[in-house]
């Protein structure tokens, strides 16, 4: 794709739609007098694409500004370099490393099926089933399917559902309210996390 294309803008480092990007850590970019690339792709501090630059001009275009030049890009041809703050730069960094280290840790979701006129054993049973979803650390939607006239019944069926978490007497926090759909209602509960045990220096 021609970079000409790709989005730059503010608070973008660079466009993964343009180039395979490296994942290196803050420490392994190299900015200002560490570059010696001959020639480089500059995008300027609003993320417009200012062109083919010699290294010596692109430096002098950062330096003008009082900014840092910074090679984001090292395996494209020409390698790609942004006109920026290295602080700037790092704090989008580890912004983008914090929301990624926070989607690993999301918990893997479970779902538990039930119907508005299930005997009441069998919803024990999968109130069991629910609790040791929550004691294995996942979420749990929990799923009523409507059948027929069922659909139609929007009260009846949200107290039914309603009932059965009234069951569930195991700690678990609310993160959706019921939701309706038209052919079933669902509701989405997470496990409670404990709070972290007092360091020595903090008793």
């Amino acid at each position: 794709m021609d970079i000409g294309h790709c989005d730059f803008g503010e608070g973008l480092i660079y466009s993964h739609y343009c180039y395979k990007i490296p994942v290196i850590s803050i420490q392994e970019y190299k900015i200002n007098k560490e570059i010696a690339a001959k020639e480089l792709r500059v995008i300027d501090e609003a993320g417009g694409n200012v062109g083919v630059l010699s290294l010596d001009d692109a430096r002098h275009a950062a330096e003008e500004k009082g900014l840092d030049l910074i090679l984001i890009v090292p395996n494209a041809t020409p390698p790609v370099a942004r006109i920026m703050s290295f602080d700037k730069f790092r704090y989008i960094k580890d912004k983008e490393a914090k929301k990624q280290k926070a989607a690993q840790k999301a918990p893997e979701q479970k779902q538990i099926q039930i119907s508005a006129r299930e005997a009441e054993n069998d919803l024990v049973m999968k109130m069991g089933r629910a609790h040791k979803f929550i004691e294995s650390g996942h979420r749990v939607e929990v799923a009523m399917r409507l059948r027929g006239r069922e659909k139609y019944m929007k009260d009846w069926s949200r107290m039914k559902m309603e009932e059965f978490m009234k069951m569930l007497k195991f700690p678990h926090k609310l993160i959706q309210n019921i939701l309706f759909d038209g052919k079933s209602l669902t509701i989405k509960i997470d496990p409670i996390q404990s709070a972290p045990k007092p360091t020595e220096s903090q008793q």
